[in-house]
């Protein structure tokens, strides 16, 4: 539907559900060959708004999109305006692209669609006469998140990749700062078996004229970074090495941290977020706001930069849902980001006993995921649940409990229940036996699981 056949006054959330069914008709992008000639022809009949503003690149394994948040929220609070484009959605698609923190306007979203749509279309009959797929959901998406950002105008984007970085569909914006978060493996079918090649794809975010900030990396990934750096012809600053977390301090809602940045030190910084990853995904964020607003060398007014901080916020991660039981969601999908979310939820909650409420996609690291939680957890964990979001990249829940064996979980402890509201019905139930009021549920293992449980516990 074009805008020209909407009703006057029509665009309201219908209408957004009516442009994601038009992008949900598209190809996923794990279905697809690597390429990056169509994004660049799209920027090319739009006008190039990818070189309308300026842009921080994030790319890297764990940590990118709350790394985003902390960018953004600093970026706000030097009065600067903010487009900001992160992946997946937890409720809406208009989640994807934010405006000064807040999700693009539902009106705007769809005037946008249909006012590059036209356009679209003869970037998808080019790609067709020539025998190739149309525009993928995360191509349109993303020329759709760059022609928001132009029309607005933004000051500055802060755009994170969907997967990758080389042949990403945000890569063809040139970052003035690429941040890179932690790097781990993940994605292997697509990025490859190991972190050296992880880190070569993640590194063509890495452009002339830009400034690379790098989170703390294993020593393989780290050289690949440099390497590309150096070939860029582009400064580089690496957390450990020039900039890095002093020291933190649990508080109520979060933490209070003392980062040593590239320009100054900033004391008494307080993250309403949770774990120590949090507090290095903040470093990290310093280091990209001192790159991009003083060039590195420039001392950041500190008072601004409490203010952006305080007003951070991160869906879906160690996000409680619920009191009496306390219920957690998080989105780790991958190893790394299993340990780092238990790692983080013993230091935050004094939970005296807790249930796993766990589902997870195909491709990813199952038995790895499991054995994290087992491991960093397993002493506290009194029940798992399995189940599977309705996702149809889910892993059957049936199927994962050879997976959970294998990880350690005994078979006594070991639920199934395929339907996710069951499995927190059941989950709750064993979290208060014994009228234990310190009981506790963490649900984790897929952003689709986590943005379910959001949904059905009404958040």
């Amino acid at each position: 539907m074009s805008s020209a056949d909407r009703p006057s006054g029509s665009i309201d959330g219908f209408s957004v559900e009516s442009v994601y069914a038009e992008l949900l008709s598209r190809a996923p992008e794990n279905k697809m060959e690597p390429r990056m000639a169509p994004m660049f022809r799209a920027m090319e009949v739009l006008g190039e708004p990818n070189k309308a503003f300026p842009i921080i690149h994030i790319t890297g394994t764990n940590g990118k999109t709350s790394t985003a948040r902390m960018i953004e929220a600093g970026l706000r609070a030097y009065g600067l305006r903010t487009g900001r484009y992160t992946s997946p959605h937890l409720t809406s698609v208009t989640e994807r692209i934010s405006i000064d923190g807040e999700p693009v306007s539902d009106e705007t979203f769809v005037r946008i669609w249909d006012e590059i749509h036209p356009y679209l279309q003869i970037v998808d009959a080019e790609l067709e006469a020539a025998g190739e797929p149309r525009l993928t959901y995360f191509e349109a998406v993303t020329v759709l998140a760059f022609a928001v950002f132009a029309d607005e105008p933004v000051d500055v984007a802060v755009i994170e990749v969907g997967l990758g970085g080389i042949t990403d569909a945000t890569n063809v914006g040139d970052g003035t700062v690429s941040v890179v978060t932690p790097i781990s493996l993940d994605h292997t079918e697509l990025l490859g078996d190991d972190v050296a090649d992880i880190a070569r794809e993640k590194s063509g975010i890495i452009k002339e004229d830009g400034f690379l900030i790098s989170a703390a990396q294993p020593m393989e990934a780290a050289q690949v970074l440099l390497e590309k750096a150096h070939e860029a012809g582009v400064p580089f600053r690496f957390e450990g090495v020039e900039f890095g977390v002093e020291s933190r301090v649990m508080a109520v809602g979060g933490q209070v941290v003392t980062v040593n940045g590239l320009a100054g030190r900033y004391e008494d910084l307080q993250v309403p977020l949770h774990g120590a990853h949090q507090a290095e995904n903040a470093a990290v964020a310093v280091a990209a706001l001192e790159a991009f607003i003083g060039g590195g060398t420039k001392e950041l007014d500190v008072e601004l930069l409490r203010t952006g901080f305080l007003s951070v916020t991160s869906p879906g991660r160690l996000e409680v849902v619920r009191t009496a039981p306390t219920i957690v969601v998080d989105a780790a999908h991958n190893p790394a980001g299993a340990k780092a979310t238990a790692e983080a939820l013993r230091e935050a909650f004094n939970f005296t006993t807790l249930v796993l409420v766990v589902g997870i996609l195909a491709e990813k690291d199952a038995v790895g995921i499991l054995s994290e939680l087992r491991e960093q957890l397993g002493d506290l964990v009194s029940g798992i649940v399995l189940t599977q979001s309705g996702s149809p990249r889910a892993i059957p829940a049936e199927e994962l409990v050879q997976d959970a064996v294998d990880a350690g979980f005994a078979d006594e402890d070991i639920q199934v229940e395929p339907g996710l509201d069951n499995a927190l019905e059941w989950a709750v139930a064993k979290a208060e036996e014994n009228n234990d009021l310190s009981g506790g549920v963490l649900v984790v293992g897929s952003i689709t699981l986590v943005a379910e449980a959001r949904t059905l516990l009404g958040k």
